[in-house]
């Protein structure tokens, strides 16, 4: 039988975060860079901008990336946003991570039918988050992500 080697990302972790809470996002970013993993983020404040972002075809897009998608926010929620994308032959099969305040059953039975990553409730704690993204690096390197063309 033979095996297969994946081949090891390298390349600095892309995220897309799209959270309209400057808290938040400054905490995340924050414990991103004491995580020491070399990143690339992008933040957009709601959908409406991520999918603007997203569906550009400016040369700015990665071609993989995870994104990590607050539910409750403004013009476009992250139910909304989910809903968009995997309706969206080219972004359908984006890597999804919800991190919200929500515990709330249906957000997260709604947010797995919709073909999520995971669902991480934000705690707030640094710590928690810097094994977050030492988790989601790990996937970067590991696992074989789809391109967006």
């Amino acid at each position: 039988m033979m095996t297969h080697t994946a081949p090891q990302n390298t390349a600095p972790l892309e995220i897309i975060m799209i959270e309209d809470d400057d808290f938040d996002a400054k905490q995340l970013r924050r414990t991103l860079t004491a995580t020491g993993i070399k990143n690339n983020l992008t933040r957009c404040i709601d959908g409406v901008e991520a999918l603007e972002f997203l569906r550009k075809d400016s040369g700015e897009l990665p071609r993989a990336f995870i994104i990590l998608l607050d539910i409750n926010m403004p013009r476009m929620n992250g139910h909304e946003f989910l809903e968009e994308i995997r309706k969206d032959p080219k972004l359908r099969r984006s890597v999804v991570f919800v991190m919200s305040t929500s515990t709330d059953e249906q957000d997260i039975n709604s947010a797995y039918d919709k073909n999520v990553a995971g669902y991480v409730v934000k705690g707030g704690r640094s710590e928690e988050n810097q094994e977050l993204f030492k988790v989601l690096n790990e996937i970067w390197k590991l696992v074989l992500l789809p391109e967006i063309t």
